[in-house]
């Protein structure tokens, strides 16, 4: 029995970035690579990868902070098309993948964010990465915002639920190169009746 909707949508990765674990300026900002090539423990000098991580602020509620955990946040990822939809809401030209510590930037998959966890994103080089959950608007890309456009940067959680993109982790290594397409396996799940 299959486990995945047959027919995946196709998307296109536009920007590969990370945010260096040496950035030292204590901003989130991410800066271009061009290609990564994608270990278990996400991309390679970034800030974010690793196996496990320290329980945050996100899992406070079963966690006490710190708390080693494993690591289901190593790569963010942001769709253009959702965006130009949170500029549009605040009412500036562009809101860029950096600002955010983005890491990926797609275009092609309409309604990026709320694709369902355990979507697999599969690159042309074979790399897979699992989609963990939606990546909830904070304050930390708000101030990045507000460096760049003063005063929009408090629009910022408002105007980009349900378009913050996700966080997810890899589940087979390879290159992600920009400019490469992407498949979007998405599981067939049905919504639990509970929520």
């Amino acid at each position: 029995m299959a486990s995945f909707k047959e027919a995946p949508f196709q998307g296109q990765v536009n920007r590969v970035l990370v945010v260096p674990e040496n950035n030292g300026d204590g901003t989130i900002q991410s800066v271009d690579t061009k290609q990564v090539d994608a270990t278990f423990d996400g991309f390679p000098g970034e800030v974010h990868s690793g196996s496990t991580r320290g329980a945050c602020v996100r899992v406070q509620e079963i966690y006490e902070e710190g708390t080693p955990i494993r690591n289901v946040r190593q790569i963010s990822i942001i769709s253009e098309e959702e965006m130009a939809l949170v500029a549009e809401g605040l009412e500036i030209d562009e809101i860029k993948a950096e600002w955010l510590g983005a890491n990926l930037e797609l275009s092609g998959i309409p309604d990026f964010t709320l694709i369902p966890p355990g979507t697999r994103l599969l690159f042309e080089s074979g790399a897979c990465l699992v989609v963990d959950m939606e990546n909830l608007p904070c304050a930390f890309p708000a101030k990045e915002i507000e460096k760049e456009h003063p005063g929009k940067g408090k629009l910022f959680v408002k105007n980009a639920r349900q378009r913050r993109g996700i966080t997810a982790w890899v589940e087979k290594e390879g290159g992600i190169r920009a400019g490469d397409s992407v498949q979007v396996w998405l599981p067939i799940q049905p919504a639990w009746p509970h929520a």
